[in-house]
């Protein structure tokens, strides 16, 4: 939330309900950062792939990292 909040960090977190420190505005901050750094998002991009598509392509592995991170344990095998 704080690096999110960062002047001129130009993330998403710097909206005005990040200042406030807006839980959902928190959360699209991590859902963000989840997709740059623990995915192949950005090589899906430099590669030509839509956003729309790229960003199909590895929600999964967003939702898993991000109740992961949350500590939500689903009842599905690992």
């Amino acid at each position: 939330a704080e690096h999110a909040c960062l002047k001129y960090s130009g993330r998403v977190g710097r909206s005005a309900g990040a200042k406030a420190l807006d839980e959902s505005a928190i959360e699209l901050a991590v859902v963000a950062h989840i997709r740059h750094r623990q995915t192949p998002y950005d090589r899906l991009l430099a590669t030509g792939y839509e956003r729309h598509d790229a960003r199909a392509e590895v929600k999964e592995t967003v939702r898993a990292v991000l109740e992961d991170w949350k500590g939500i344990h689903t009842n599905e095998s690992v």
